[in-house]
């Protein structure tokens, strides 16, 4: 009898753990969930697993990298859920709960995601991998998993297994902070909802003609006085050495890479105004804070210019642990072609005396290229195609497509359509490799969305732009050309909604999508 009574008692402590083992198991395909981006490869086993009270995550302690991604999983799963979730090192997979560890996908971004009744299992052949494999998880639970607080459950996922990579390496968006500043949390927010959809760039747009946003300490007026204002003649802002290393953190820590942009020669006024000798009159600019484009130009004949940009690269470089430094290159109207060439060419020696690869928009391929430079197609497909003439690669963002700052149609209440309207379905159904004839897959790293502010005040207007298209745009960049369908997508799309509102994403509800709130 006290054998008996032991364990039932022991039955009860065990508690879920043991009954989920023993419950009915809901029969769900996993082939017909809403993923986005699309997944690879998806195999079903029809039935599920049950996300209990007692679920432990368990991580491959062999990888010390695993630990923090362990942990963000479950950071991301308690509100909802109200669970312990306790985060726990393991020498080889448990018999049941989650599981993160590395040895299967392809590149460092691959993952196989292997789901049964029991065991939630998440291999990547890098922590990236495996990061991305969370992603997948977080999409296969109930929308409600994204709330702040405790919904009601069950927190069921379909069995089977997703092995899954991306097309492109380079996956992104640009933010431009200049026109309309955005503070740190904002960018912080936005990097979470990056990574729910695998980006993993962040470009940020750090100076222009309406605002520098970077503390500079060699030319503290930089932000002192050419960051005190921004469209419109509202207060504007930036970002001191602390917080931008911050950002910079916060986004590594979700496996995006920022990239930062000093755009030159031109879009420069507010370094203009606020040192003078950066002019060739030696006169100081006024700040401007209209929208205007292709006024402004550094003097590329005066050597200080070139020590202005040595510094202000290096400042920014030995925050930045990416590869990458864009240098921006477009719309320099009023820089003859004759200074603009040699300008362009000397800033990419600056950017490679300092260790990173410059990015630049497509005007720059009039200049020559270092071999490892990257032209940003944004505007003029024969610019791209001189690039790669020239040995670079070419990360596409036509703005016809990629533009979130473009109004979807004629009644878009903010935006702009020099480029064009663009609805969801035209920000969706273009393939990188073939919209340009001379530009193949072999020559692109990676597709990025862009997002100039020149309407953009605040972060639910940013929302609203950018969602719902930049999730195609992530989809474009993953998932392979033979996956993508329009008509097959926007169900999918139609999905995400109740995500989106527990996220608490203002998003465009688009007449051709099939939402289901």
């Amino acid at each position: 009898m006290k054998t008996t009574l032991f364990i039932l008692s022991m039955m009860i402590i065990g508690g879920s753990a043991i009954f989920s083992s023993c419950q009915q198991r809901t029969k769900k395909d996993l082939t017909k969930e809403p993923l986005i981006p699309v997944p690879a490869s998806v195999t079903a086993t029809n039935s599920s697993f049950v996300l209990d009270e007692g679920a432990m995550i368990y991580f491959d302690e062999s990888s010390k990298d695993l630990k923090a991604v362990a942990e963000q999983l479950a950071i991301l799963l308690r509100p909802a859920t109200g669970y312990k979730l306790e985060v726990v090192p393991a020498t080889a997979a448990p018999s049941e709960g989650i599981y993160l560890t590395t040895g299967a996908g392809e590149g460092d971004e691959g993952y196989e995601l292997t789901i049964t009744e029991d065991l939630v299992t998440i291999s990547g052949a890098a922590p990236a991998g495996v990061f991305y494999g969370v992603q997948t998880l977080r999409q296969l639970l109930p929308p409600s998993i994204e709330a702040s607080s405790v919904q009601q459950g069950p927190w069921e996922i379909a069995t089977g297994t997703i092995k899954d990579s991306p097309e492109y390496n380079y996956r992104g968006m640009m933010l431009d902070v200049a026109r309309h500043f955005f503070g740190v949390d904002d960018v912080k927010r936005l990097i979470d909802l990056l990574a729910i959809y695998k980006i993993n760039h962040l470009h940020l747009h750090l100076s222009d003609d309406q605002g520098w946003r970077i503390e500079i300490k060699s030319w503290p007026k930089l932000t002192a006085h050419g960051g005190k204002l921004e469209v419109g003649g509202t207060e504007g802002g930036f970002y001191t050495q602390e917080q931008y290393k911050d950002i910079v953190k916060y986004a590594a820590d979700r496996f995006i890479t920022i990239v930062p942009e000093i755009d030159m020669p031109g879009h420069t006024n507010a370094a203009l105004a606020s040192y003078a000798e950066l002019n060739c009159d030696n006169k100081a600019r006024e700040l401007y804070t209209g929208t205007k484009v292709g006024f402004s130009t550094l003097c590329t004949d005066k050597e200080v210019v070139y020590k202005f940009i040595d510094d202000v690269v290096r400042e920014i470089s030995e925050m930045t642990p990416g590869p990458y430094f864009h240098i921006g290159g477009d719309e320099s109207h009023v820089t003859p072609m004759e200074d603009y060439i040699p300008f362009i060419e000397r800033a990419q020696d600056i950017v490679a005396k300092y260790g990173k690869k410059v990015i630049g928009w497509d005007e720059i391929a009039h200049a020559g290229l270092k071999p490892n430079t990257i032209v940003q197609y944004w505007a003029k497909a024969e610019n791209a195609i001189r690039g790669i003439e020239k040995g670079a690669k070419v990360l596409i963002s036509p703005a016809t497509k990629t533009y979130l700052d473009m109004q979807y149609d004629s009644t878009t209440h903010l935006g702009l359509h020099w480029a064009a309207y663009v609805e969801v379905d035209s920000a969706y159904m273009w393939d990188p490799a073939t919209l340009e004839k001379g530009i193949t897959k072999d020559d692109i790293i990676g597709v990025e969305s862009a997002l100039w502010t020149e309407t953009i005040t605040n972060m639910e207007e940013l929302e609203y732009m950018v969602f719902p298209r930049l999730v195609g745009h992530a989809e474009i960049g993953w998932s392979p050309a033979g996956k993508r369908n329009w008509d097959e997508y926007k169900v999918r799309l139609s999905k995400q909604a109740p995500r989106f509102k527990a996220l608490g994403i203002d998003y465009y509800k688009s007449k051709l999508v099939p939402w289901i709130e």
